[in-house]
């Protein structure tokens, strides 16, 4: 079957697509037939060597969303042929979800979400369950006031459109141009890239990874929660600093599933790829501008 893979670190032109054995599942495990993969900032940061790995193939992609096309022993609860979305979690790994089919715990899956296709649901799991756990990661009463630093993202379009369901009262951090998109997810209040909210709020989700500056906007005794472990700043005044790590979790995973089938939760792509394309995306992941989940298609 054919794979994205990258065998040294650089950009994108050291991603290829070759030809790998076809994976076969063990026990508690099932492959799965990718229709579509997301492409996340988190390959671009594998590819570039952030997580090591020297002297390895390093596969991509962490979202899969297609069906089910074989089961591993002990596994029960799927049949093949189930529509199914999943995160395959990993940075260094040989094999990702940028292939023709992949294998993963059978725990990772949920239903695919009826009311959308491969192309959409794959935009949901990295991103939905980064920006679920955040926003529970706040702990806050409803009517707390959250900025969400990089509204505009694909993260940061989901942790508005939860922290506002959360019943927080959302301010959205975001380029001038984003103000009606992420007003329309849920943000009740808008502050351009590089400007500071009215007044401090109880707490930030830093999609941006601003650190220092995006803990300067909680109020003494707040939350701040960053994305990326090991990258928040040190507490200070009282703040309650947290950072989330993501798990591949089918429960959690269907719990969101359900919410965009119910419309609650608008997913975004920006574009797709084929997978032979596979350089090609990782050059537009780079692009500033992208709004919404790049998709490779299998």
């Amino acid at each position: 079957m054919s794979a994205a893979v990258a065998e040294g670190f650089g950009g994108p032109e050291r991603v290829e697509v070759v030809r790998v054995p076809i994976p076969r599942p063990g026990a508690g495990q099932v492959r799965v037939r990718v229709r579509a993969a997301g492409l996340n900032p988190v390959d671009g940061a594998v590819r570039a060597g952030v997580f090591g790995g020297e002297g390895q193939r390093l596969g991509f992609g962490w979202d899969v969303a297609g069906e089910i096309e074989e089961l591993g022993a002990e596994v029960s609860g799927w049949a093949v042929a189930d529509r199914v979305v999943g995160l395959h979690y990993g940075t260094v790994k040989p094999l990702g979800t940028h292939a023709e089919s992949v294998v993963l715990d059978a725990s990772a899956l949920a239903p695919a979400p009826a009311g959308v296709d491969d192309v959409m649901a794959a935009a949901l799991p990295l991103s939905g369950l980064t920006a679920a756990r955040a926003v529970d990661l706040l702990e806050l009463a409803p009517g707390a006031s959250v900025l969400v630093t990089g509204a505009a993202g694909a993260v940061g379009g989901l942790a508005v459109q939860l922290a506002a369901r959360a019943g927080y009262v959302v301010t959205a951090l975001a380029g001038a141009d984003d103000e009606e998109l992420v007003r329309s997810l849920g943000a009740t209040r808008f502050v351009p890239r590089g400007g500071a909210p009215a007044e401090a709020v109880d707490g930030v989700v830093d999609t941006a990874v601003l650190g220092g500056p995006a803990l300067a906007f909680v109020r003494d005794g707040g939350a701040y929660v960053g994305l990326i472990p090991g990258a928040a700043p040190a507490a200070e005044r009282g703040v309650r600093v947290v950072e989330q790590e993501v798990a591949a979790d089918g429960a959690h995973l269907a719990r969101l599933v359900t919410l965009v089938d119910a419309g609650e939760l608008a997913l975004r792509v920006a574009r797709t790829f084929p997978l032979a394309e596979a350089p090609k995306a990782h050059a537009q992941l780079a692009d500033p501008g992208t709004r919404g989940r790049i998709v490779l298609t299998a």
